[in-house]
């Protein structure tokens, strides 16, 4: 928007320069002559010495304002829009590349305080344990609802390690906490006790 208005400036200054009104010139320079009388013998009447004629002021849109002065203002001013177009363009794609970087960034930040989503994680446990946790899987193991988050999160914490093997179920466990992290693990145990 800066540049369209420094060009703009420009073409109207163009304008006025090139079209501006030449009589104030003109004036200054015929009021000396119009103030003295025009004697014959003084060397102020006669010859190359005649009184200057009266320039008609230039006037824009007719003609008479130094060729095409008009239609150059007009193109610079179509050159500008065009710049601006373009760099209105460029600054979109920019601000659209800019929001989705945003909207990605956030989207981390929010998981990175709220944590893992343990309900989302519990739901491979459910097959086994059921949705509600009361289930005891495979009809061996005790059901999981009604237990401590800290003592589901040291559970889950020993079948990934492969140190607990609960009712022959360790080898088992362990391939189904094996990609849980310890804050995936805090999160499901936490989930379960709710149940």
């Amino acid at each position: 928007m800066k540049k369209l208005t420094v060009l703009s400036i420009m073409a109207a200054s163009l304008l006025l320069v090139g079209c501006g009104d030449s009589s104030s010139t003109e004036t200054k320079a015929e009021k000396p002559a119009a103030h003295e009388a025009m004697k014959c013998g003084e060397g102020k009447c006669g010859g190359d010495k005649k009184a200057p004629e009266k320039k008609e002021a230039m006037k824009c849109g007719e003609g008479k304002c130094g060729g095409d002065m008009k239609a150059k203002a007009t193109e610079a001013v179509a050159k500008a829009k065009e710049v601006v177009s373009e760099t209105a363009e460029k600054a979109k794609d920019v601000a659209k590349g800019a929001a989705a970087a945003v909207a990605a960034k956030a989207t981390e930040a929010v998981a990175a305080v709220t944590g893992p989503d343990g309900k989302a994680l519990y739901a491979k446990c459910a097959g086994c344990h059921g949705a509600d946790g009361k289930t005891k899987a495979l009809a061996k193991a005790a059901p999981l609802a009604g237990q401590s988050a800290d003592d589901l999160a040291t559970k889950m914490a020993g079948y990934k390690a492969g140190t607990l093997n609960t009712h022959g179920m360790g080898a088992l466990m362990k391939g189904q906490v094996a990609s849980y992290s310890d804050a995936d693990i805090k999160a499901v145990a936490a989930y379960i006790s709710g149940l």
